[in-house]
């Protein structure tokens, strides 16, 4: 391999202060591009930002770095100490007025390496991200590197971006003064980086101005066929949202009431605000009466009618099981049409704040005008596609499940009203296109109607009946609050004309922002003609020449994280009927291309998917990653984002780099993630993702290096080194758990993967799986040192280092939180196949994907399945058991597994004590004084957790002081250790710190 000179990100990354802007960028929404459009899983622009500069430049402190870039950067840095102090961040700010009183110390390379990678920290800050000083800079740092790596002066590198997806990557690198060649397979992709990348850079604040224009003309010509169905109230309220509830018909004996299915009672928790319904069951008419209570207490609110798809009736009482209910509602088409509207929302002229009445009888007589109206109109309907569209919608088990239910196409999502609402809306633009056609000005009517469709897509995520209300903070969230289209029991449906959340007005608002913020691009896009392109093809066939690509930057899919295809055919089938003659290569397919969409789908859809499994995935990915590097100069840098929690899936991605060619030289895990979202209340997901950076692994004349081989002894001898160096840093940053977990691949994969293989003394070929096996290995140990920091964590059981490092593996460390799967539910709560029965659910405990617990427990020396007293396993998931459901087998019934078995309810504290006395019942001892002390450090640990837990004080000071367990130096350690580890708000930690409240007190 030649060798280059390292570029910024192959050396460090502040990846602590660009988590923390990523972080923040979630929760911003005024002119971010993800207001423009919903897209899946898009990156920050943030880590994308920081991570495309420190890809670009190059580290002044390698020898190989070009003198020219070292004295330009120098130059630039000290204008920034001279010139821009006061737009620094804090930690930036002193550095920077060091360079001030002394700009010698620039002339240090490490100095000024330092500098340009606070400047990279302080510009993934999105109040900067516009700012022109930040630009000029990163821009004259993105020419001076290009041309100082040999790139012909006057032109600027070229970044290539073969899974763009939202757009977040070739948007950063255009802004950062890079060309952007963005391609994807899907078409809904495609058209929103020609938005991002073509229309916006060229048109800027005109386009914004137009969208503003057209959107109000088109909102007034719909207004006029719409207003009578959604009238406002005679006393002048303007209702804004209703509220419907799928119905079914009881199938207790005798019964037949019908059941409104609601799954909370709540519909304002915000502040001091508390309004709630009352469900007033009438046994004599079977029939469920709904009042408005207002200002109430938690205690006083019912529970809602459903729960885990089982419905129960409020009349006789009967629960209809989910079988039932699935089967009614099938036969209902889904049972939007015929649901029950129980509420409305109004907001009052001069009043701030939601209001909330029962419905009348000129609310349901709005519904049936517009039904109506719509059969009307679909039978006057000409054209090649439907009125409401009538393609397929696909079961995927866990993702799809709103078919299970009777939803069979697209249009079935929207009730009557909903439909026609959108379908007014798409026919305005097809009036506006005519009208602006017969004018034949220069206005750039394509690309007016495609941010026009954008906003009413915006519409339609929120106009369909997979939206539901948010007490919380008295909005309707759309369809997509998490990335499928679960079935849920109640839903809000908008007024798309009530100025509220999820209106056109407010749409249009949200489209024109992003123009309107993004125009900073505009000024730049003349220097050298067109920066970015956006076109749609496969990642396995780029239509770049050899070695075109300065950088190879992508966030391509995660295995089988995110089914992309499926998910935006829910936007295609409107988009194709709003704009579809403006992209007719685009749109030309009834739905998206999924065949050679590259991510594993069997275990979503085994039927229309059995191909494409893990190998699959891997095939294809090794031949985009090919593709890739095929088109990246021989100087060039690949970075790709890659976040999933299974092994299977990293094992894949990595698999499918190293057959490709690449060699891995550094990853960094950025936080983009919240941890209040949906996806991670509920699974053990990843807070970051990891950007593996690579460089091709190729001979002079651009063929893949098949001769360099490495020793299977020097490899091992060289990972725990690099493991141990690199894990404090990680824990510095606050990358912890899973994050560190992945963010160790990245050094640990550069000494595997700069051999073409590695073989043993034997000449047997080590498998990159094997490989894997010893990182882990190497980390579990690591972290391990770690968690007990000053003690030999050889000292402790096998139960004790498991239960430690499962915790650790499970923590977070940036947010606080841990993210552990849990069956609990949540006001989101929505109909989920699997979920439903409850047949693949713990109950509880923290758990992991099951190869992950096994690797970890093979890196410590420890054995699942010998630890069943600890840890349940059950399928691909492995659990480690809450505290409480140890009671029986600590305090007495010493077979495990009976124990466990007897034991499947949760308890809570409060009924601690009659459990432990049971227990002690079933012992051979029955000696209630105190237990008989646990065989390891961690039973003996938890028995005092429980003593505490059920009120017991002297048994836990007899327990500790008497029987000695208090003077075990483990014991403490491992409460420690285990305090720190277990979540803020959990039974555990409560009771562990309860234990270590007690140790001075008791001479320890």
């Amino acid at each position: 391999m030649r060798e280059y000179p390292k570029r910024l990100i192959e050396v460090d990354l502040p990846i602590k202060r660009i988590s923390a802007h990523a972080r923040r960028e979630k929760s911003i929404r005024h002119g971010h591009i993800s207001t423009l459009h919903i897209w899946w899983a898009r990156r920050p622009l943030a880590a994308c930002r920081a991570v495309i500069c420190a890809a670009l430049w190059p580290d002044p402190a390698d020898p190989l770095c070009p003198d020219s870039f070292r004295e330009t950067a120098r130059t630039l840095m000290k204008k920034w100490a001279d010139e821009h102090l006061g737009l620094l961040g804090e930690e930036s700010y002193k550095r920077f007025i060091g360079f001030q009183k002394n700009p010698a110390k620039l002339g240090d390379n490490k100095e000024l390496r330092k500098a340009l990678l606070d400047f990279i920290a302080d510009f993934a800050n999105w109040d900067n991200s516009t700012k022109t000083e930040y630009l000029e800079t990163s821009r004259a740092l993105t020419r001076a590197a290009h041309e100082a790596l040999g790139g012909v002066p006057g032109t600027r590198p070229l970044v290539v971006d073969p899974f763009a997806g939202g757009g977040s990557i070739p948007l950063e690198a255009l802004r950062v003064g890079a060309d952007a060649f963005a391609s994807d397979l899907n078409p809904v992709a495609v058209l929103l980086n020609k938005v991002v990348l073509e229309y916006i850079p060229k048109y800027g604040q005109r386009l914004a101005e137009e969208v503003r224009k057209w959107g109000d003309w088109i909102k007034k010509e719909a207004e006029k066929e719409l207003a009578e169905f959604y009238p406002k109230d005679p006393d002048g309220a303007t209702p804004i949202a209703y509220l419907w509830a799928r119905t079914i018909t009881c199938e207790g004996p005798g019964c037949g009431a019908e059941i409104p299915l609601i799954r909370s009672l709540w519909l304002a928790k915000k502040g001091n605000r508390s309004v709630a319904l009352r469900l007033i069951p009438n046994r004599k008419t079977k029939w469920v009466d709904i009042e408005i209570i207002e200002n109430v207490k938690a205690r006083d609110v019912g529970e809602g009618t459903v729960r885990r798809g089982s419905a129960t009736c409020p009349v006789c009482g009967y629960t209809t099981p989910v079988a039932s209910v699935r089967r009614q509602l099938k036969e209902r088409r889904g049972g939007a049409t015929d649901a029950r509207l129980f509420c409305v929302v109004t907001t009052r002229p001069g009043q701030q704040g939601r209001f909330y009445r029962l419905p009348t009888e000129r609310d349901l007589e709005a519904v049936r005008k517009a039904a109506a109206e719509l059969e009307r109109r679909k039978r006057e309907h000409r054209g090649p596609l439907s009125l409401v569209p009538d393609e397929t919608l696909p079961v995927m088990s866990g993702v799809f499940n709103a078919p299970i239910y009777g939803h069979e196409t697209w249009g079935s999502l929207f009730t009557p009203r909903q439909a026609l609402a959108v379908i007014i809306l798409v026919c305005a633009m097809d009036t506006l296109h005519r009208k602006r056609t017969m004018r034949n000005n220069d206005t750039p009517m394509i690309q007016i109607r495609t941010c026009l469709a954008l906003a009413i897509d915006r519409v339609i995520a929120q106009c369909n009946s997979l939206a539901w209300w948010q007490a919380n903070g008295e909005f309707c969230v759309g369809t997509f609050g998490r990335q499928a289209l679960p079935m849920l029991w109640d839903f809000c449906e908008i007024n798309p004309y009530g100025a509220a959340s999820g209106s056109f007005e407010g749409a249009i608002e949200w489209v024109a922002e992003v123009c309107e913020r993004e125009q900073v691009l505009e000024s730049d896009s003349a220097d050298v003609g067109t920066n970015a392109h956006s076109q749609r093809f496969s990642a396995i066939t780029n239509l770049l020449p050899d070695d075109a690509a300065d950088a190879f930057i992508t966030d391509p899919p995660y295995y089988n994280a995110v089914p992309y295809a499926d998910l935006s055919d829910f936007f295609y089938v409107w988009l194709k009927r709003m704009i579809g003659d403006c992209y007719p290569d685009l749109f030309r397919n009834p739905l998206t291309p999924k065949e050679e969409e590259i991510c594993e789908m069997a275990g979503w859809d085994q039927d229309r998917y059995p191909h494409k499994d893990g190998k699959w995935f891997e095939q294809k990915m090794t031949q985009a990653m090919a593709e890739g590097r095929r088109i990246l100069n021989p100087a060039g840098i690949g970075v790709t984002v890659f976040a999933h929690k299974s092994t299977s899936g990293w094992e894949a991605m990595l698999q499918a780099m190293m057959d490709a060619g690449w060699t891995i030289t550094a990853s960094w895990p950025i936080d983009t993630e919240r941890s209040v979202r949906m996806r991670a209340q509920n699974s053990a997901a990843l807070a970051s993702s990891i950007h593996l950076v690579c460089r091709p692994r190729e001979n002079h004349d651009g063929t893949i290096q098949t001769e360099k081989v490495g020793d299977w002894r020097d490899v091992l001898q060289e990972l725990p080194q690099r493991i141990r160096d690199w894990m404090p840093r990680l824990a510095k940053e606050g990358v912890v758990g899973a994050d560190a977990i992945f963010a160790c691949l990245g050094p640990a994969l550069e000494i595997f993967s700069r051999y073409s293989r590695v073989e043993k003394a034997s000449g047997e070929i080590v498998t990159l799986r094997e490989y894997l096996e010893q990182v882990w290995a190497a980390v579990a140990r690591e972290a391990l040192n770690m968690i007990f920091e000053g003690a030999d964590a050889s000292g402790f059981e096998e139960d004790s280092r498991l239960t430690a490092m499962w915790l650790w593996t499970l923590s977070t460390g940036t947010n606080g939180n841990s993210n552990v799967e849990s069956s609990a539910d949540d006001d989101e709560e929505s109909v989920d196949e699997e979920n439903a029965s409850g047949s693949k659910q713990f109950s509880g405990g923290y758990v992991l994907e099951y190869d992950a617990a096994r690797k970890i427990a093979q890196g410590l020396g420890a054995h699942l399945e010998k630890l069943t007293s600890v840890v349940e396993i059950k399928g691909d998931k492995a659990r480690l058991l809450p505290v409480s459901e140890r009671a029986r087998f600590l305090f007495g019934n010493k077979n495990e597994k009976q124990a466990i078995k007897k034991n499947k309810k949760q308890y809570k504290q409060l009924s601690l004590f009659d459990t432990i006395s049971e227990a002690e019942e079933e012992s051979s001892q029955g000696d209630k004084s105190t237990p008989k002390a646990g065989g390891t450090v961690l039973d003996r640990l938890h028995q005092s957790m429980l003593l505490f837990a059920a009120g017991r004080g002297e048994a836990l000071k007899r327990f500790l002081v008497e029987d000695g367990i208090g003077r075990d130096q483990r014991f403490w350690r491992l409460a420690q250790a285990l305090s720190a580890l277990y979540p803020a708000h959990s039974d555990e930690k409560r009771w562990v710190d309860g234990v270590l409240a007690r140790k001075k007190g008791l001479g320890f």
